[in-house]
């Protein structure tokens, strides 16, 4: 506007501040343009009385926490300003809706402010900040009480111990709340349990420690995900826990353990060693119906994921002690039925194990986390607002730290080098897998061809004929379990699955995200050709020593350089006269069955010079040939060397022996 001094006087400009803000857009003036004016030759005159008045104190910022409504609390936020407390939810409210820290007015490290009877507010910059980030996800998540604080959910408790760095934290009335956000802290006390007789092992210290803190989660009505490495012992900790469970008296529903199909048997057979007293039901295959209306007095039951989602209208009806979900990254996708079918199983705890909880993005952790403790995260659309975008696209390391201290409480997790110390040196795992319909189907049809030819010529040829009707049997149904395209029969070429390699490529794929340097051997040359174009496929680099190898040296320099990760390699190129002592890993993928050729190929690893423990993986087809032979070899020691090695021969052999090899799925060995 303009001001006249007479009346002809064109006037004077005159500027003037209205509304809200007109005390903060007055402050940026002095502050800011004045001094560019004066640098420009300008004189400034301004009465020490005029304008809005500087806070001239500023004290304690707080904030104070109470019990509310059944599953809630309420925040009640406040500031110290010359010596008393005002709100200090409606001073940040106002900076977020302005744009927050990016859109306000910062000098000298302080942001400029002011309260709503215009006195100007300076604040430290950095702590308005980060307290406005946390701010920001408690608003969203909030509702405003009558007296202008936040109503927030419990599973927002963690938010306030992120505030607990930035401001005075008081409980007030808030026994519930505050017990809840102690499990956030990280520093809960894990009391140790004694596992009942009835487990038939000893668990090495971490895994006692990780039975202590399932049964801390379950004593707490918490979830929890187990994510040690591979072959640190997930489901031996998991089967110490559901007998503890038993032995007290709270396994009064069964425990329901999901798996992948190829791993059914597996987990029986570890249930069977582990915990030979708990009644153990499997929901697989056509006659499952039935078997989930018998269930009374079962203390396991298995199922699959396949079988689960296809039948979750009954299951859903079935009431569980303990959910464990085996390879839980399987629900990473949170639109996938089976993510949707796990999430309405009616169980009074959870548990998820894998390796590798994350794979390729932080909405994998957030699907799991629907399963394991609902709400824990937020809703799908708010986690990628406060963690995913920040984290990913953004490095936010502050949005990292909430993260990780949110789910810190419910997640354990172990690698290989860590527990290092209660390893033997050398580890040994069988990986039990299932063959698949198509090709189990094709391994029965040639068994029984097989088994006759074999008992007709047996009585009739001679030991030595005899050996190469055995011999050429025995190797049909070794390679119908490595892959059907091995096999040299019509038809195999109609079967296009092979159990064990898809599952090879799962244990090697999580391998090394796990930074593990592996040894894979395989008798069949042939088998290594079918292994490496999956590899390639999956982005996996290898190098490759076998009989027709000119230069043996080069592929070792790949490896043992750390060129590449993994090292396939033939039993005869590779069973001797090898030193590979940086691999941690090596995977037999078809048996050997002398156990001290085997444990020769082992010690390319595991020999002098070795200072870290090795795991080996012994891959086994389950009901088959190879599953025989071991439990053969177990029961009698003088069949160390049968005849299914080129050194081999027939002695020990008994017709009851060759009856378990070839026979079907119900032929027992002769006691």
């Amino acid at each position: 506007m303009r001001i006249a001094e007479g009346p002809t006087a064109k006037g004077r400009m005159v500027f003037v501040y209205r509304g809200r803000d007109a005390a903060e857009r007055w402050q940026n003036f002095v502050s800011e343009r004045v001094p560019a004016l004066l640098g420009l030759g300008w004189r400034s005159q301004i009465d020490r009385d005029f304008g809005p008045r500087i806070v001239q104190m500023v004290g304690e910022y707080d904030v104070r926490v109470s019990d509310a409504e059944a599953g809630k609390f309420a925040l009640d936020f406040g500031i110290e300003v010359d010596g008393a407390r005002l709100p200090l939810l409606p001073i940040l409210s106002r900076l977020l809706d302005r744009g927050g820290i990016a859109a306000a007015q910062i000098v000298d490290g302080e942001l400029i402010t002011s309260l709503d009877d215009g006195r100007i507010l300076k604040l430290p910059a950095e702590r308005i900040r980060r307290l406005l980030t946390v701010m920001a996800d408690l608003i969203d998540a909030a509702r405003r009480t009558a007296d202008g604080g936040l109503l927030l959910p419990d599973a927002e408790a963690a938010s306030v111990l992120d505030l607990e760095d930035l401001l005075t934290t008081r409980w007030e009335n808030a026994a519930a709340i505050e017990a809840y956000a102690q499990r956030f802290r990280g520093n809960a006390e894990i009391v140790p349990v004694t596992v009942p007789p009835d487990f038939n092992a000893i668990l090495r210290p971490y895994q006692q420690h990780g039975v202590a803190w399932l049964q801390h989660l379950r004593a707490h009505a918490l979830g929890g995900f187990l994510a040690d490495d591979m072959g640190l012992g997930k489901t031996a900790q998991t089967i110490a826990h559901i007998v503890i469970e038993h032995a007290e008296g709270r396994l009064d529903r069964p425990a329901l353990i999901v798996v992948p199909t190829s791993l059914v048997s597996n987990w029986t057979a570890e249930l069977a060693k582990f915990a030979p007293t708990l009644t153990v039901a499997v929901l697989h295959g056509l006659d499952r119906h039935e078997r989930r209306n018998e269930l009374a007095g079962t203390t396991v039951v298995i199922t699959t994921y396949t079988v689960l989602t296809r039948d979750i209208e009954a299951m859903k009806k079935l009431p569980w002690h303990l959910v464990v979900l085996d390879e839980a990254q399987i629900i990473k996708s949170p639109d996938a039925k089976v993510t949707k079918a796990v999430c309405q199983l009616d169980t009074r705890h959870r548990l998820c194990l894998s390796g590798t909880p994350i794979e390729n993005n932080l909405q994998e952790l957030w699907s799991e986390f629907a399963f394991l403790m609902p709400g824990l995260l937020g809703d799908r659309k708010g986690f990628a607002k406060r963690f995913r975008t920040p984290i990913e696209k953004n490095n936010d390391m502050t949005r990292r730290v909430q993260l990780i201290r949110r789910i810190r409480p419910f997640l354990l997790r172990r690698t290989k080098v860590e527990v290092a110390t209660d390893l033997p040196p050398k580890h040994t795992i069988l990986r039990r897998i299932n063959l698949a319909p198509e090709q189990r189907e094709l391994y029965e049809t040639i068994r029984g061809t097989l088994y006759d030819k074999v008992r007709e010529q047996i009585a009739e040829l001679s030991a030595a004929q005899s050996r190469i009707v055995v011999l050429d049997a025995l190797l049909k149904l070794r390679q119908v379990c490595c892959d059907p395209r091995l096999v040299k029969l019509p038809s195999a070429r109609l079967v296009d699955t092979s159990s064990k390699l898809d599952d090879l490529l799962a244990m090697v794929t999580e391998m090394m995200t796990e930074g593990r340097r592996i040894l894979l051997f395989s008798q069949f040359t042939s088998m290594l050709d079918l292994i490496k174009p999956r590899l390639s496929a999956a982005g996996i680099r290898f190098a490759e020593l076998r009989g027709d190898t000119r230069d043996r040296a080069e592929p070792v320099r790949m490896f043992e350089s750390g060129e590449v990760p993994l090292f396939l390699i033939s039993l005869k190129a590779g069973g001797r006269g090898l030193n590979l002592t940086s691999a941690d890993t090596v995977i037999h993928y078809d048996p050997w069955w002398n156990p001290a050729a085997e444990d020769q190929a082992s010690d390319r690893a595991h020999r002098i010079g070795q200072t870290k423990s090795v795991f080996v993986y012994k891959m086994i087809a389950v009901d088959t040939v190879e599953d025989r032979i071991v439990e053969l070899q177990r029961r009698k020691a003088d069949l160390a060397n049968i005849a299914l090695s080129e050194e081999g021969d027939l002695t020990g052999i008994e017709i009851d022996d060759l009856e378990f090899l070839f026979g079907d799925s119900t032929a027992k060995l002769a006691a």
